[in-house]
């Protein structure tokens, strides 16, 4: 397409303290192979780091880069705020830690051109800076980690049902009244559900692809997978029909190992093959995923593993139906339109 027939895109971008990679996920933007008009948008939360500040430094240095508060500090509210700001009929999302291929928007723009699609997106390819975030990338990107999840361990292009982060036809977002500010976690998946449900195509291509960057230790990495599985859980509330047995492995291994566990201390040690069959099986499924990573890396997996399986299905089995009552009372997301 000629540059001068290229849409104009609005990237957004939801943040809170993120001084550690805001400064080169916005790099990573401007510095983007597209050809046409682009802007970025970062709704700033209230961060107790220099992220306001360097924020402050990005404007100033370039006249494409905006900001918006978001008082709240929640995700959802952050991503409405910055579309509302926004003016261009494509809209990219991209978080503070994320850090866009330099040819990511000219192939997402293509995608949504060839496929017809409301949303695409692609890989979230973790990358770890450290030998604890090495072991998470390795786990989050491994079918023993997450299952099948493409956006995770890659695939075939295809439709789906979700995808890392999308970048929108502006029409879709706004048809669907944006993001549903009552899910603090598990917006994606919710908004992309209705835009399905709606009739709308998500398309998954292995040609985008988004460097992620994962949680610096193993209290983050479990509060962050303890808030998935419990707000995975309030989608499957409020969308009947939403959930499979991907989604129910974590909380089926939960209950079955601490079965197991009170089983093997109060009447017989074969109530221990449960929890020792599952160690086993993260330590020999971390062999073929940390292939090529420092000894140090690789023997925390099978640690990286655990902690995001037991706390996905832990979020998940103490989820309360209050969260859900909270969703179904303010069901309609507000309007994003202008």
């Amino acid at each position: 397409m000629p540059p001068h027939q290229l849409p104009a895109v609005s990237v957004i971008m939801p943040v809170l303290n993120e001084e550690r990679h805001l400064r080169n996920a916005v790099r990573h933007i401007l510095e983007q192979e597209y050809a046409g008009e682009m802007e970025v948008v970062i709704a700033l939360g209230p961060s107790t780091d220099r992220t306001d500040e360097i924020a402050a430094e990005l404007v100033a240095e370039d006249a494409r880069v905006h900001t918006v508060p978001n008082p709240t500090g929640r995700t959802p509210a952050a991503l409405n705020a910055a579309i509302k700001a926004s003016r261009h009929p494509v809209v990219v999302r991209v978080d503070g830690h994320g850090m866009l291929s330099p040819d990511y928007i000219a192939t997402a723009v293509r995608l949504l051109e060839e496929t017809g699609a409301q949303n695409v997106g692609g890989l979230m390819y973790a990358e770890g800076e450290n030998d604890w975030e090495k072991a998470v990338a390795a786990a989050m990107t491994s079918k023993i980690g997450v299952g099948n999840a493409a956006f995770h361990t890659g695939g075939a292009a295809a439709p789906a049902e979700t995808v890392y982060l999308g970048v929108f036809r502006r029409e879709a977002l706004e048809r669907q009244g944006g993001y549903n500010e009552e899910f603090i976690r598990a917006q994606d998946w919710e908004l992309n559900f209705r835009i399905r449900e709606a009739g709308g195509l998500i398309w998954f291509s292995p040609e985008l692809k988004v460097s992620y960057r994962p949680r610096p230790n193993v209290r983050a990495l479990a509060k962050q997978y303890k808030d998935y599985g419990r707000w995975r859980h309030v989608v499957a509330r409020f969308h009947q029909g939403s959930i499979n047995l991907r989604y129910l492995a974590p909380p089926t291994a939960v209950v079955a190992i601490a079965a197991g566990l009170v089983v093997g201390a109060a009447v017989t040690p074969w109530g221990l093959v449960v929890p020792g069959g599952y160690l086993a099986a993260i330590v020999a499924g971390s062999i073929p995923a940390g292939k090529g990573l420092p000894v140090k890396a690789r023997l925390q997996i099978p640690l990286a593993l655990a902690t995001m399986h037991m706390s996905w299905g832990w979020g998940f089995l103490t989820s309360p139906r209050s969260l859900a009552k909270k969703v179904i009372a303010s069901r309609r997301p507000a309007v994003m339109a202008p």
